[in-house]
């Protein structure tokens, strides 16, 4: 299957993106409506988030550059000192920029 890449094809292709995101989570939630929350439960979901945050953040912590890899340590000590995660995702975001416009 192919779709063109026109201006019809590419807003066809974030429409279906779109709505897939909305079923995956709309299903997650209905799905959930039948599991009753025990504290096994709440513990399962609280582990899964982070879980998911370090197998997004190691792979570019081994394979990123320095832009990377500057991001992930400013990120890191912000959250540490402000435990704020707006200020620590703006200062990754400045250290990455920085790291990658200067070298």
């Amino acid at each position: 299957m192919a779709i063109e890449t026109t201006s019809a094809g590419i807003l066809g292709l974030i429409a279906i993106m779109a709505l897939v995101t909305l079923a995956t989570r709309f299903g997650g939630v209905f799905l959930m409506s039948f599991v009753p929350i025990s504290p096994r439960v709440e513990s399962f979901i609280n582990t899964m988030a982070s879980s998911v945050l370090i197998a997004i953040i190691v792979p570019m912590a081994v394979e990123g550059d320095l832009g990377a890899l500057a991001a992930l340590v400013a990120t890191g000590l912000t959250m540490l000192a402000l435990r704020k995660p707006l200020p620590a995702i703006s200062a990754g975001l400045i250290a990455a920029a920085a790291v990658r416009y200067f070298l």
